[in-house]
């Protein structure tokens, strides 16, 4: 698997795909609506990408950035096994030669306008990086979506304390500050054995989703969607789920079955529990359907992917 989050413009991210389906996506692109890819690192780093446009009939044009927008380069290229071979390259790490065999020119772009400071008093400031910090810590969040949040999180009538430029730079500073922290987390942490746990579960017939929705009522209303063909159950946490984790209380985990009978929701959370002791995670839980499993003690360490 590659280290990668690749963004097509039908809109579904491929997380960490294998080199036959990106070169499959490369191959892919070309037709309405279908037309371009940007590759990511995981973890996303700012100004740090590789991506290609593809129309029918068309080269290629390849670019990649390599930190800011005055070194940003293209090329053009005739087909697509060069562009598989270097965005392969490219997004396997390798330090030196991965751009060899392309002919790159730098691209032209307009000064970036100087960022305002912040007009927050410190009441205020707390509060937003607060939330902020809240958020990355739960693991699920994009730079995008970091980013809106914290555009919009002051916001209070006509009041808009921050453009997007400056909410953009809070929120890449603050997600770098959480990528330097995520770096000394060594081996598999509970949030990675749980998403384990889960990939069990989802292959054995029990719908499992992480940090889904935002509350109990929206995840009852529409984790029946989620089923597929055959699916006897479901278990899932919402976004307030991940924050109690995140600051250190456990994960309450909630679950059923399809068809709404008591023993069968019992005899979901019996393979859920027996799915997270499988994957080295602590489960509390007395047997009664009416009450979640808890995971607990826990240690909240997810990296972000973006």
């Amino acid at each position: 698997m590659l280290a990668i989050t690749v963004l097509t413009e039908p809109g579904p991210r491929h997380v960490r795909p294998a080199e036959g389906e990106l070169a499959a996506l490369v191959h892919r692109i070309g037709g309405e609506g279908d037309r371009f890819l940007v590759v990511q690192t995981i973890p996303d780093l700012p100004d740090v990408f590789i991506q290609v446009w593809h129309a029918a009939g068309g080269a290629y044009t390849l670019e990649h950035r390599a930190g800011s927008p005055e070194r940003h380069f293209g090329t053009s290229v005739d087909g697509p096994e060069s562009v598989i071979a270097t965005m392969t390259a490219w997004a396997s790490g390798r330090p030196d030669g991965w751009d060899a065999g392309q002919v790159w020119e730098r691209a032209d772009f307009p000064p970036v306008p100087p960022v305002p400071p912040l007009e927050l008093d410190e009441e205020e400031r707390g509060l937003l990086e607060d939330r902020v910090r809240t958020v990355l810590a739960g693991g699920y969040t994009t730079r995008d979506r970091l980013a809106e949040l914290a555009e919009d999180y002051l916001v209070s009538g006509d009041r808009r304390p921050l453009s997007r430029a400056q909410a953009a730079a809070l929120a890449d500073r603050m997600w770098l500050e959480r990528v330097e922290e995520q770096a000394g987390w060594e081996g598999e942490t509970d949030p990675e054995r749980l998403s384990r746990a889960f990939a069990e579960l989802d292959a054995a017939g029990i719908t499992a989703r992480e940090n889904f929705t935002c509350c109990r009522g929206c995840g009852e209303a529409e984790i029946g969607a989620e089923g597929g063909p055959g699916a006897r159950g479901f278990v899932y946490f919402h976004d307030q789920c991940t924050d109690a984790a995140a600051a250190g209380h456990g994960l309450s985990l909630l679950y059923g079955g399809f068809d709404g009978a008591s023993a069968t929701t019992a005899a979901v959370g019996r393979e859920v529990v027996a799915a997270l002791s499988r994957a080295g995670l602590p489960a509390q839980w007395g047997g009664d359907p009416g009450r979640a499993i808890t995971v607990t003690p826990l240690t909240w360490h997810r990296r972000l992917v973006g």
